[in-house]
């Protein structure tokens, strides 16, 4: 018996974008290292690429990443 079972079929209203066809799909279509999402809507899932860029544009401008007083530490302090 399998621990976990694989799902091959998504539910309906789940939207992903699929990394490597580039496109949208309702429900898992693509293995989950190849999709974002779950999302919400098909709208959503649409602009995942943009939201990720977005989101990243946020991570590498966040000042507490970039912080003077934390260059100079150590990982143990």
């Amino acid at each position: 018996m399998a621990l976990f079972k694989k799902r091959t079929v998504g539910k309906p209203g789940e939207w992903y974008y699929c990394l490597e066809h580039k496109k949208v799909e309702e429900g898992p279509e693509c293995p989950a290292k190849n999709r974002f999402g779950p999302y919400t809507s098909r709208e959503e899932a649409a602009h995942a690429m943009e939201t990720a860029r977005e989101r990243n544009l946020e991570w590498e401008t966040d000042p507490r990443w970039h912080d003077e007083a934390g260059k100079d530490r150590t990982p143990d302090e």
